[in-house]
């Protein structure tokens, strides 16, 4: 049997590969990016992978393929599962033919995400059974025997691994590859969702979801373990966590592992309660393990003591760590100093490293060209979901507001509305106005709001790792599409002004957003430049000493983090500066030259 050193994401796309899949679909977002891209790599001429313009997308491409008899997958992080749950509610109850499994990535911290949002309560919500991993291993045994449970009950599957899951390594021992014939569509009206079928559907779904709760309680994923009256109860990588603070204090206890919290392992709940007296619940996010324990037990009268965040034993917000569990029982149990390790309390602070564009990002340029034309006028700047959310930060400060993807544009006009008077200027960028943008315009132009829109064109999904959209012509599949242009789709849209401008041309660039603002309706302004992760530097930029005053111009209104202090001179860091130019452009002594690279 083969062994590969994997990361918990590229586990799962093995996993996925080894099962057979038919049809891949997904949308970037970290911490779930690698399973396509990984997917992408290793799959063969039987399967097909894409990059869906957003998660909605992905989720109906999957459902209609497994509605032929394909095997599929769909993969996006927890927040993505907003936008695909539209689908996602409906396909519930319609059910489906071929195995499908849901990918979900949950971010407790959060670490790149705008909430801390627990997929198990979308599970149980939209009735949908869930495994949890705690490992890459256990990840990658999940996704087998996700499909078998799909196609045993013709329901789609969600598996949620968490961050340190995803991206934690794992020696992972390979199956070999299942051949997955697709059967083919057949025509029936169980494909059609009606209100007489779902009430239907509704009691069968019901009853199957009592029936797996019976089944979970008996798998090999939901276990026991350990001895003594005291009880943890836990899941996910916080399983890990527990079993080490454990050994670390020396602390005898008995483990409930719930692997399956959708449906809820009632039965095997159940004994664990006749063993312990007490149970301390760790889970990351929410108490959604808690408030089942404290169901089973006031549905049986179980005499045991059930703690945790609700009670305030466990800390309500963040990820949990070893330390953190380590720390909570030791406090627990009055052990002071026992076997003492550092906990996030006494660690000696790490200094504060607030996020930032790269410098030589072009969104930078884009930022401060449009606070320039802005400049004493009263303007309210919406933002969105990607690089260009760092605008928010000091000198810049030209993000406002940011809910989620491409919710810029219509929060633009929604503030238009309540004040006329400010001009509305609402930020995305390539990716983002591909994938939940359109909409927006549409909207605005419909209903004739005055607002700007700077596009801000990178040609990439950047904040995930510079994945393919519509606009750079790129498929998973390593060919070439069509390429959308933005220009020409907006006018298509009937928007009135449409422009392009450069970034790193200050004074042309203001000009053109100044002349955008005046304009009645709808403009827009699209920045274009590549990511710079995208091509090598050629240039750089020195500071003439001699010239540099120290007037700090360029290092307070740009905010490049290739700019310092030096003494009472301007320092650039020859290691992060791209020549870019924007720091010339801005300097009024001449103190700053341009360097060919060889």
């Amino acid at each position: 049997m083969q062994t590969k050193f994997l990361m918990g994401n590229q586990a799962i796309a093995y996993a996925a590969y080894a099962a057979g899949v038919n049809i891949a679909c997904g949308y970037p977002g970290t911490p779930s990016t690698e399973i396509i891209e990984t997917f992408a790599k290793i799959r063969d001429d039987e399967s097909y992978v894409e990059w869906s313009i957003n998660e909605k997308a992905a989720m109906e491409v999957a459902a209609g393929a497994s509605m032929a008899g394909a095997r599929t997958i769909v993969t996006m992080k927890q927040v993505g599962l907003n936008v695909a749950s539209d689908p996602l509610m409906s396909l519930s109850y319609l059910g489906v033919k071929g195995g499908m499994v849901i990918i979900v990535a949950d971010d407790p911290g959060p670490i790149s995400s705008q909430t801390e949002q627990d997929t198990r309560t979308f599970a149980e919500f939209s009735k949908v059974p869930l495994f949890d991993p705690s490992t890459p291993e256990e990840a990658y045994d999940m996704v087998f025997e996700a499909f078998e449970l799909s196609e045993k009950y013709h329901t789609p599957v969600f598996i949620r691994p968490t961050t340190r899951v995803c991206h934690g390594y794992a020696q992972i021992a390979l199956r070999q590859k299942t051949h997955h014939a697709i059967s083919g569509f057949t025509k029936s009206p169980q494909w059609v969702i009606f209100p007489k079928l779902s009430y239907e559907a509704h009691k069968a779904i019901e009853e199957r979801n009592n029936v797996l709760s019976s089944e979970f309680s008996h798998d090999h994923l939901n276990t026991i373990e350990g001895t003594g009256k005291f009880g943890i109860a836990t899941s996910g990588i916080s399983y890990a966590y527990v079993k080490e603070a454990l050994k670390d204090l020396n602390i005898n206890a008995r483990i409930l592992k719930i692997s399956t919290p959708f449906p809820f392992p009632e039965e095997k709940t159940r004994e664990f309660f006749d063993e312990v007296h007490e149970v301390l619940v760790f889970e990351e996010l929410d108490p959604y393990i808690e408030r089942h324990l404290l169901q089973v037990a006031a549905t049986h009268n179980c005499e045991v003591n059930i703690l945790g965040k609700l009670t305030g034993n466990v800390q309500r917000a963040g990820e949990l760590s070893q330390e953190s569990i380590h720390h909570t029982l030791t406090d627990f149990f009055g052990l002071g100093s026992i076997n003492e390790r550092v906990t996030p309390e006494s660690a000696v602070a790490l200094p504060v490293r607030p996020p930032a564009l790269c410098a030589g990002c072009p969104h930078r340029g884009s930022f401060y060209i449009v606070k320039r034309a802005t400049k004493g006028k009263k303007a309210v700047y919406s933002g969105d979901i990607g690089c260009y959310t760092l605008g928010n930060s000091a000198p810049l400060d030209m993000v406002d507001t940011c809910l989620c993807m491409g919710a810029g544009i219509t929060m633009a006009q929604g503030l238009h509305r309540a004040e006329p008077d400010a001009y509305n200027i609402a930020f995305i960028g390539d990716s983002t106005f591909f994938a939940s943008g359109i909409t927006g315009v549409i909207n605005a132009v419909y209903n004739q709001t005055d607002i700007t829109i700077i596009l801000v064109d990178n040609s990439t999904t950047a904040m995930t790792g510079g994945q393919p959209h519509p606009g750079t012509a790129q498929t998973m599949m390593n060919t070439t599409s069509a390429r959308f242009n933005m220009e020409e789709l907006l006018g298509a849209l009937k928007v009135s002004f449409v422009t392009t401008a450069n970034p790193f041309d200050i004074d042309g660039s203001t000009a053109i957003v100044e002349q955008a603002l005046r304009v009645k309706g709808v403009s827009v302004v699209i920045f274009k430049a590549p990511c710079i992760q995208l091509f090598k530097s050629v240039s750089t930029v020195v500071v003439d000493a001699e010239a540099c005053t120290g007037c700090l111009r360029c290092v307070t209104q740009l905010g490049c983090p290739a700019l310092s202090l030096d003494g009472d001179k301007v320092k650039i860091d020859q290691g992060l500066c791209n020549g870019c130019g924007l720091c010339q452009q801005i300097c009024t002594f001449d103190a700053l030259k341009s360097k060919e690279l060889m």
